[in-house]
């Protein structure tokens, strides 16, 4: 289906596509996969709606976008994903300044940090990977309806490979906290919560999907020690070494996925080096889990975060 792969870039896969009359909603876009999306999206002519939690780094993200396209249609808005208070005031002043979105970046998480905790007590990848951004997807429904056809983008990573999502203790309250594990299980979520979410606002026009860049070294790396480098290594599924690549080779995918009109009529898959993935084989580093695309769980795992949230989003 499609002709790009892992090696393709963003300017390779935006190539000829034009955005204009479109918003873009992207997280994490003070750095790394998020701001090289937010680049990308505005010089193919879309206005671009940049958030993240640190007010100087976003700021100067918007700077250094506009130094290369003057012209660039850029809007900054702060939000913590690890509080929920904060995504929901962020929700709301994103709706009073864009009634219609057409792509919903759910780009900024954080990967194998120490045990911490979300604002609300959520475990802080689960909170942060997961549930802020469950939280604001739901909050932004009506304009990504009202703008539609639209797309919702989830990050999520080969990490769901490490394991399925833990509905019995998803917070570790109970467990001992492995950094990995945690980690992986936001990942499995992200998925889940694609097939879920693209189930219930197909019918209004809204597709989902779930996106796994590659392994990049940006900031989402920034807890990594040269050991979990290797602990890495050793649970993954695979004997092939580790390959990394460049921001705009692993924010391609993300771009792919928001634009590429080979997915016109597909959503609540999980996408890898710019093309759908297969059903995830023995040994093979590539492809997507079954549990990470059950539809059983991904409705259980809907329902959790409703109740998480304390918000109900019927959608359909």
């Amino acid at each position: 289906m499609s002709r790009f792969d892992g090696a393709s870039t963003t300017d390779q896969v935006i190539e000829g596509v034009s955005l204009k009359g479109k918003c873009a909603v992207v997280t994490g876009a003070s750095s790394g996969l998020g701001l090289e999306t937010c680049r990308v999206l505005a010089a193919a002519g879309a206005k671009v709606l940049m958030v993240a939690r640190n007010k100087e780094a976003l700021e100067a993200a918007a700077v250094e976008i506009r130094q290369q396209q003057p012209d660039a249609q850029l809007l900054t808005q702060i939000m913590d994903l690890a509080d929920l208070d904060s995504v929901r005031s962020a929700a709301a002043a994103i709706l009073k300044r864009a009634d219609k979105i057409q792509l919903l970046i759910n780009n900024a998480g954080v990967m194998a940090c120490p045990l911490m905790r979300t604002a609300q007590g959520f475990e802080m990848q689960f909170g942060t990977n997961h549930v802020g951004h469950f939280l604001l997807t739901g909050l932004l429904s009506p304009a990504l309806i009202n703008g539609s056809p639209s797309r919702v983008i989830n990050l999520s990573s080969a990490g769901h490979k490490f394991g399925p999502f833990n509905f019995s203790d998803p917070n570790y309250h109970q467990r001992e906290y492995d950094k990995w594990q945690a980690y992986g299980e936001s990942k499995t979520a992200n998925v889940l919560f694609s097939l879920e979410l693209d189930l219930r606002m197909r019918e209004r026009g809204v597709r989902a999907f779930a996106v796994h860049p590659g392994m990049i070294m940006t900031n989402l790396a920034r807890h990594l020690e040269a050991a979990d480098i290797t602990a890495l290594t050793d649970r993954s599924s695979s004997s092939e070494p580790l390959v990394f690549k460049t921001p705009e080779q692993g924010a391609a995918t993300t771009v792919w996925a928001a634009t590429t009109f080979d997915l016109a009529l597909e959503g609540g898959k999980y996408l890898e080096d710019c093309h759908i993935a297969h059903a995830a084989e023995s040994g093979d580093s590539n492809g997507v889990e079954s549990y990470a695309v059950d539809p059983a769980e991904a409705k259980q795992l809907w329902l959790l975060s409703e109740n998480l949230v304390g918000h109900s989003f019927p959608f359909n």
